[in-house]
């Protein structure tokens, strides 16, 4: 829908009156009419971040700017289910926001990101993979009566997507996919510039297409799943292969049930060959599922993010000269791969914005 320029000086007048934005001063010189900037001002309130992975548990405290004021990480299971999950959140973000002096009630909205597949309309999460005990529990509505604060419930790999659009490598592009490789395996598709997430919530579940008929066992159920193949827990897996079958590597220095795939990413920044051909392996993996993504809807960008993307070109050369040989050449020459700049802040920051959003609509009941 196209506005009109009253409708739209209205708007802004009214954004202007509640003190959400302000003109700011600006250098450039133009022939004719000058131009009027405005900005968000940071004063308006403070918004919150949350990703909530399988295993970690991040937190971003920031202005209505996105200027971060805090972030922080806790170690996390989320096999521990949603009552004792969501008691640790909230137990967690009053401890942050007591140490910033700061009060809930100070707080305009929270964004949370959860590793499955969400259904925005209810707060809820639908059989998610790698969160057993968590399907159709009110995760929104829990939180929204801890805080008395509206909440945002997405996909941690969705928010990923938003926090790269937004503020990473993926400004000015209006179809990208952020791939988070974590302990399980997402995808997050902005398409046209919107966040796109399907019928039930499920778009993006790269983790679960087939790359091997008669892989390893997926915790979804079936064999072979790119998950399976190229997550956190088969990169660890295959490491733990390796010592088994007496290969040399730094690796063996650590008791096999304890190895992680953050431990075979720092051996292979080291150097260390067994660690960088695992690595490599589920680069190829990983680049057979994005080739059908990339046929499938053209992005110009894709954006490898989680826990082990910060490889950088030891983990996209395998993505890259596999997709170049699996794509059709016209979107394979069209696209470009790269490592997530915001690192493992992507999903917390892409949570801002969506908290950002919220509060915005909240207060403009649009």
């Amino acid at each position: 829908m196209l506005l009109t320029r009253a409708a739209v000086s209205s708007i802004i007048d009214d954004l202007k009156n509640r003190g959400i934005v302000d003109e700011i001063e600006t250098d450039l010189t133009t022939s004719g009419r000058r131009p009027i900037l405005l900005a968000i001002k940071p004063d308006f309130g403070y918004v919150v971040g949350i990703d909530m992975g399988a295993t970690h548990l991040g937190f971003m405290v920031t202005d209505f700017s996105a200027h971060v004021l805090e972030e922080i990480e806790h170690p996390f299971s989320v096999t521990d289910g949603p009552e004792t999950c969501l008691a640790k959140i909230d137990q967690y973000l009053v401890e942050l926001l007591s140490h910033l002096n700061l009060k809930i009630q100070q707080i305009n909205a929270i964004g949370m990101g959860v590793p499955g597949p969400v259904v925005v309309e209810t707060g809820e999460v639908s059989m998610p993979p790698i969160m057993p005990g968590w399907h159709a529990f009110p995760i929104r509505e829990h939180l929204e009566k801890f805080w008395q604060v509206p909440v945002s419930i997405g996909n941690d790999a969705e928010f990923g997507a938003l926090g790269e659009w937004a503020y990473g490598a993926g400004r000015r592009e209006t179809n990208l996919a952020y791939i988070k490789v974590g302990t399980g395996v997402g995808a997050g598709l902005l398409i046209d510039g919107q966040i796109y997430r399907g019928t039930t919530g499920c778009a993006g579940e790269i983790g679960h297409i087939t790359i091997q008929e008669n892989g390893p066992l997926c915790t979804c159920g079936n064999r072979g799943c790119l998950e399976a193949m190229a997550g956190g827990q088969a990169i660890a897996r295959n490491a733990r292969q390796a010592i088994k079958m007496g290969k040399r590597t730094q690796l063996s220095r650590l008791k096999p049930e304890k190895i992680l795939a953050v431990h075979v990413a720092e051996a292979a920044h080291h150097g260390d060959h067994v660690a960088q051909e695992i690595i490599t392996e589920a680069g190829g993996h990983l680049g057979i599922a994005i080739a059908s993504l990339v046929n499938l809807f053209n992005p110009g960008m894709v954006i490898i993010g989680g826990g082990v993307s910060q490889l950088g070109d030891l983990l996209l050369d395998p993505i890259r000269k596999t997709v170049a040989k699996r794509s059709l050449n016209s979107a394979a020459k069209a696209v470009r791969i790269t490592s997530a700049v915001l690192g493992r802040r992507a999903s917390s920051m892409g949570a801002v914005v969506q908290a950002t959003n919220l509060s915005l609509d909240r207060f403009l009941d649009v």
